[in-house]
């Protein structure tokens, strides 16, 4: 059985973007090592982000992303950049003649795509993108786990890690906590129950 778990790198005070959309520095991680992440791709990390990053890549069977991130890669060309399929929650269908031989799927229900996601994914891991979606997969109870590349710079405003999230829920002390060089990888299980704890 596969693990939904929810991530991306964030800004300390939570934001995945600023409100034009721009990462800055958020990613500079993948750049400032000496250990080669994937080949081809040129991504050079600290050693100790490369033994975190390169397992959790490779666990990955399938990706759950929003509309939007699909709009601004361009669906990444139809290579997904970890795993084989990608699940689009979206109202609008997959554009004509994009890319027919990736494995992208579109749904508009977000509970459907994380069932697509975990079919496609067998018992590799499902990452469903933070954000509007992710904060979606998490309120209906769906996420397992959260993953968190949080990066020492704050935004001030933006688009929000856990996106429409406004009630509260308890996860697990984190399970995963690595230093890396500008970037700090933090792993937890979510709790299950009422966030009071009870059952």
């Amino acid at each position: 059985m596969s693990t939904v778990v929810m991530h991306n790198v964030v800004s300390v005070d939570g934001y995945i973007a600023d409100e034009a959309d721009q990462v800055g520095p958020l990613f500079d991680w993948y750049f400032n090592g000496d250990t080669e992440l994937a080949e081809g791709r040129g991504f050079k990390v600290s050693r100790a982000s490369a033994g975190y990053v390169r397992p959790m890549w490779d666990s990955i069977g399938s990706m759950v992303i929003g509309r939007h991130l699909f709009d601004m890669t361009n669906g990444w060309e139809g290579t997904p950049p970890a795993g084989e399929h990608v699940i689009v929650v979206s109202h609008r269908p997959k554009p004509e003649a994009w890319h027919p031989e990736a494995s992208y799927h579109f749904t508009s229900d977000v509970a459907e795509a994380i069932a697509k996601a975990k079919e496609l994914a067998g018992e590799r891991t499902v990452v469903v993108a933070a954000g509007d979606v992710g904060g979606q997969v998490l309120a209906l109870g769906l996420v397992e786990e959260v993953a968190m590349d949080v990066v020492p710079v704050v935004f001030g405003s933006g688009k929000r890690y856990f996106g429409p999230v406004d009630g509260q829920q308890l996860l697990e002390d984190p399970d995963v906590v690595i230093r890396g060089d500008r970037v700090l990888h933090l792993r937890y299980r979510v709790r299950r129950g009422r966030p009071d704890g009870s059952r």
